[in-house]
């Protein structure tokens, strides 16, 4: 049991840890976890909330599926297929040449993606000059060859068929 629960803190970025600091585990239940005893005293409302993050933070697993894979496409070069692959909101606000153009000038002197770490992803019905939808922002930790540290924000939308694509890219 102790070590499926490390194997969940661990998963949950400490969150059992966090848990306790804000009162939702007991101290002497964590203490516990730490010295390796059977957790008797954790209780099953904590561990339903624990268990719960996991859901909470799989809410928007889907729509993040759809940022990376799109980002593989732009990992490859392939840049008029990631085109092709944005929503059409996207398509009619910038054609595929100026795509191409603009994500070469940024992507081709970062080189290529060493490494990537989800930040957030967070839905909202609205956004800055766009038509009210359902929609999904992503901010990613990035490392590229040539620079060490970047976020890169993806923002997918849901589109008619029901699929998730995207219809905004930035790095900083």
């Amino acid at each position: 049991m102790v070590a499926i629960m490390e194997k969940v803190n661990v998963k949950l970025g400490g969150a059992i840890e966090k848990l306790c600091k804000v009162g939702r585990l007991s101290l002497s239940c964590v203490t516990e976890l730490n010295k390796g005893f059977i957790m008797k005293k954790l209780y099953l409302l904590p561990i339903a909330w624990v268990f719960s993050a996991f859901s909470l933070a799989d809410s928007n697993q889907a729509q993040t599926e759809a940022a990376l894979a799109w980002l593989a496409v732009v990992d490859s070069g392939k840049y008029e297929e990631s085109w092709h692959q944005t929503a059409p909101f996207f398509q009619s606000k910038v054609s595929s040449e100026q795509w191409k153009k603009a994500v070469d000038n940024v992507r081709t002197p970062l080189g290529k993606s060493v490494s990537r770490e989800i930040i957030s992803a967070t839905a909202h019905t609205s956004l800055p000059n766009a038509p009210k939808g359902e929609y999904v922002v992503v901010k990613i930790a990035a490392r590229f060859e040539n620079k060490e540290t970047a976020t890169e924000t993806i923002t997918v939308t849901k589109t008619q068929s029901g699929d998730w694509r995207v219809v905004g890219y930035f790095i900083k």
